[in-house]
């Protein structure tokens, strides 16, 4: 039997095990390990302390430049990295000043992603996420959620989802798809929206269900998509046959977040427009709030009001939200600092936001802290000093990244 590997001497590890999962957060209540190490065997962490201690254990020995800081891998819990083509257009016209229904008129918008990725082939398809993730490795994220949602057909959503299926065996992360058939009425449609909602849940869950393709069903509530109203039998079906519930909330008008509590979904993304009222429902509720700046800073519109969640005692997360129109930066990272910079936010605050809690928000216990019986998924950074992660603004990049115990750094 292989023998279990010591990985050190770090100088700091932050196992971020000790910190609550809602609310609040201040630096002082980061544990900081000083030369510390990690011991794996079969994938998962064994032993977590002093490494001088750890080295005294029948070892393997993986030694690496002590001058490196190791906090978990990073977690992504909402991108959209499974599309076709480009809206580099979308972006220049937004930015020119044109509103989303020009964009819309003139042949851009998600209708725009959702013609080209119903061109391309389940290969290109995977070919992209594989890209994606790769680079998104290289930022150390070793989880990351992905949607379907522009193929809006029962055959395009499962194109989708089968390619992001078969991606997950390609890449060294995990991936988590979720179904986001629900994105909006599709333009070549010839009924309603609940027409369109049954047929999605009569004819595509049982086949989600039959593939094993994914657990969770997503829906992006908003007057440009669907109501309240509309959503309602989906989300009763969606529940009936076991699927957990994600809700888009929040973006550009207040509306899906009681959507969300009300169907007690794992968890409400966006949240741009939430005023106190969602506010406090999402905090007195068990449904994570997850921002996702980098929509704020695509769209160039406000931030979520994390410090507000927060302080209300709310469960917040933080994602990229990476996708071709909105988020097209694809980092974590830097606009998790971004955010922090402009909300106030503890450097505790922003690395809780993209591990444990976002960890929470995919319903996945195994990952998020380094703690005795969890995965081995962790990142290094080369510096002493764990501040110098958040106060360069994602410009300094992992030097280590381990999943399962393994170093699987990115060529």
């Amino acid at each position: 039997m292989k023998k279990a590997i010591l990985i050190g001497p770090f100088t700091q590890i932050l196992p971020l095990n000790k910190l609550p999962l809602r609310g609040a957060l201040k630096d002082e209540q980061l544990e900081v390990i000083n030369h510390g190490g990690i011991v794996v065997s079969g994938g998962k962490i064994i032993a977590i302390g002093a490494y001088e201690e750890l080295k005294k254990g029948d070892h393997e020995l993986e030694v690496i430049n002590e001058s490196q800081v190791c906090i978990p891998g990073l977690i992504d819990a909402h991108t959209h990295i499974c599309f076709g083509g480009t809206r580099a257009n979308d972006y220049a016209m937004r930015n020119s000043g044109k509103s989303y229904l020009q964009i819309a008129k003139a042949g851009g918008g998600i209708w725009d992603t959702v013609t080209q990725t119903r061109m391309a082939s389940k290969k290109q398809l995977i070919d992209g996420i594989i890209h994606r993730s790769n680079r998104h490795l290289k930022n150390g994220v070793t989880t990351l959620e992905v949607k379907s949602g522009y193929g809006l057909s029962v055959d395009q959503e499962l194109k989708m989802l089968r390619a992001i299926k078969e991606a997950n065996s390609q890449v060294k992360q995990d991936l988590i798809s979720t179904c986001l058939a629900a994105h909006m009425v599709p333009k070549d449609w010839n009924n309603s929206a609940e027409a369109y909602l049954l047929e999605i849940s009569e004819s595509l869950f049982p086949a989600l269900k039959a593939e094993d393709l994914t657990q969770r069903i997503d829906a992006f509530i908003e007057d440009s998509a669907f109501s309240g109203l509309e959503i309602a039998p989906y989300f009763k079906a969606a529940k009936k046959q076991g699927f957990d519930i994600t809700v888009h909330a929040d973006q550009f008008t207040p509306g899906g977040s009681e959507i969300a509590v009300h169907y007690k979904a794992i968890s409400a993304d966006h949240l741009e427009v939430s005023s106190q009222k969602e506010i406090d429902l999402l905090a007195q509720s068990e449904t994570i709030a997850v921002a996702l700046p980098g929509a704020s800073i695509g769209l160039g519109c406000d931030f979520t009001p994390v410090r507000k969640l927060l302080d209300a005692g709310a469960i917040v997360a933080i994602a990229s939200d990476h996708n071709p129109g909105s988020a097209p930066m694809g980092d974590l990272l830097t606009p998790a600092c971004i955010l922090g910079a402009f909300q106030k936010l503890s450097n505790a605050e922003v690395l809780a936001g993209i591990t444990f809690r976002a960890a929470a928000a995919l319903k996945l216990k195994d990952r998020g802290i380094l703690e005795i019986g969890h995965k081995a998924d962790f990142i290094s950074y080369p510096t002493n000093n764990y501040q110098e992660i958040t106060y360069q603004q994602g410009q300094l990049k992992p030097n280590g990244v381990w999943k399962n115990g393994t170093r699987v750094n990115p060529s």
